[in-house]
């Protein structure tokens, strides 16, 4: 069964803070296989991918998450960009949207006693997973 991944890279995440995407870089993809070998071999030049969070889908593409995943956040395109060297599915993820989402589950489900929020890689995890299967 296929499994949507979200990983995360330190090295892509300080490039993107100092070209000015901020430093909440994720790639979102698809794998049939184990997704932990996809990212030892690395995207994007760099090779301390961590996977963050997978779950099982059945009958969603990757290009159909992409597309989805990007009415909602700012996919950094691959062709304009040569650091990326072609890696599809790499998105800037504003902490705000997060928050919001976070915010708006808990009044939904009637918790919404309001607490700081300190965003974990997890949350931002948990958040584009959601978007990208809806």
């Amino acid at each position: 069964m296929a499994k949507l991944y979200v990983a995360r890279s330190a090295k892509l995440g300080k490039w993107a803070f100092d070209v000015g995407f901020g430093k909440h870089i994720y790639k979102v993809g698809i794998a049939e296989e184990n997704a932990k070998a996809l990212a030892a071999a690395g995207w994007a030049g760099e090779d301390d991918w961590k996977i963050i969070r997978q779950e099982p889908v059945e009958g969603l593409e990757e290009a159909a998450a992409i597309e989805r995943l990007g009415r909602r956040e700012k996919m950094i395109e691959p062709r304009l960009y040569p650091k990326l060297k072609g890696a599809e599915g790499v998105f800037r993820v504003l902490p705000e949207h997060v928050e919001n989402h976070i915010i708006v589950g808990r009044a939904l489900a009637g918790e919404s006693d309001r607490l700081d929020l300190k965003l974990k890689p997890a949350d931002f995890a948990a958040y584009l997973i959601h978007n990208a299967t809806r």
